[in-house]
């Protein structure tokens, strides 16, 4: 996998970039929320990267910060939310502004996004509600410090438990100053209890 890239920028027409590191160009898709931030065709940019595979492309996705690849990658696991969309919402609306829409239920500022409809916009109210860390002093953010609990949280979600079942479970391991692997073996413990 590709987490990061540093490079100079040899093009740039929105959503791609072209960033040349170690004598390679890299293709990359980013959201215009990273786009705004670019420095010009030449200079030197260091980005985050999630690397897609598919059938028929392996895509580069570039990002300016942690929290927005976080959002990204969580929101790319939403039943019928792909990368574009999952693009268009970074490219509409901050990390900030989309937790509090999650938070609030506010279906109408998530339906202005191009691309999203009310279906898809109640289905990330459902399905993000539980991958938001709303107990952050800077009030609501996504949960981008990857510590224990976000790194156990996405581990049960790639067991197979839904959002609402990794959030319950982990809540009932008493989190507090564990590793990963302990709160994930707390959580899989009080499921089979169950």
């Amino acid at each position: 996998m590709i987490g990061s890239i540093r490079g100079h920028i040899v093009s740039k027409t929105p959503p791609h970039l072209t960033v040349e590191a170690g004598g390679l160009g890299y293709e990359l898709e980013a959201p215009m929320s990273t786009y705004f931030h670019l420095p010009a065709v030449g200079q030197e940019v260091r980005l985050l990267t999630h690397l897609l595979v598919r059938e028929d492309a392996h895509i580069l996705y570039a990002f300016g910060t942690e929290a927005e690849r976080r959002l990204f990658r969580n929101l790319i696991k939403v039943s019928g939310v792909g990368p574009k969309i999952a693009l268009a919402l970074l490219s509409g609306i901050s990390v900030e502004a989309f937790a509090e829409c999650v938070h609030s239920q506010d279906f109408g500022a998530l339906v202005r996004v191009p691309g999203i409809g009310r279906k898809t916009a109640e289905r990330l109210v459902v399905e993000m509600r539980d991958r938001l860390d709303v107990g952050t002093p800077e009030g609501l953010a996504v949960a981008s410090a990857p510590g224990a609990k976000s790194e156990a949280f996405d581990a049960l979600i790639a067991l197979g438990y839904k959002p609402a079942e990794a959030s319950r479970l982990l809540k009932g391991a008493d989190a507090e100053g564990h590793s990963t692997e302990e709160l994930i073996r707390r959580a899989l413990q009080s499921a089979a209890r169950e």
